[in-house]
């Protein structure tokens, strides 16, 4: 990792997140060191492709980043081969956490590779909360953040759109948006891929992004 990833991934782990939102990179739980070592690499390979587009979602879900520490991943990602955008695959150091055995692959996750596939793009993924936001006592379970969450994200973010070379953020869904908005951007919204948004959020991320071409 480059002395600006990990520093990012640093001050992403050091951050007090609150009841009822986890933290998957701090250092009270050893396997967290996979997860950050995990979105180090990401980023290392998002790096080399330099991205001029960041899509920012709403959180991780506990059945996706919440178990790989990368955005928009699942346990079967890191278990087969590169993806179609080159990405992941064996060889490239990303490990599975022992607490990933058996968890379901989160479908969201391969619904936008499959998308951006088709498409043909690789933006830079992010959330506007990048903690898993979960219901009180029911950690295995998802919430959708509130705006003290995304606000305390707000930063993380926009050390991303600083780090590459990012020229558009687009809003995947409602707390997303809101989170730009708030933040002072005016960002494009598109839907988001889970709950059957497969066809809005390719149609919302083609009409954005293709006719520039």
């Amino acid at each position: 990792m480059t002395s600006s990833i990990d520093a990012f991934v640093d001050r992403l782990a050091a951050v007090d997140t609150g009841p009822a939102c986890n933290n998957f990179f701090d250092h009270s739980v050893p396997e967290n060191a996979l997860r950050r070592r995990n979105l180090g690499i990401y980023l290392g390979e998002m790096q080399e492709r330099a991205p001029t587009v960041l899509l920012v979602g709403e959180a991780p879900g506990f059945r996706g980043m919440r178990i790989t520490g990368v955005p928009f991943t699942n346990r079967t990602m890191f278990e087969g081969p590169a993806n179609a955008l080159g990405l992941f695959g064996p060889g490239k150091g990303y490990v599975l956490p022992a607490d990933a055995a058996g968890v379901a692959a989160e479908p969201t996750a391969t619904v936008m590779w499959q998308v951006l596939a088709e498409l043909g793009v690789l933006p830079l993924l992010w959330s506007a909360c990048p903690w898993h936001t979960h219901q009180p006592g029911r950690p295995l379970s998802n919430r959708t953040p509130n705006a003290a969450e995304a606000a305390l994200g707000t930063p993380f973010w926009q050390a991303l759109a600083g780090m590459f070379p990012i020229e558009t953020v687009v809003a995947v869904g409602n707390v997303a948006h809101r989170s730009l908005q708030r933040s002072g951007v005016d960002a494009p919204k598109i839907r988001h891929p889970a709950h059957g948004g497969r066809s809005g959020f390719k149609q919302g991320l083609a009409g954005l992004l293709l006719p520039a071409r």
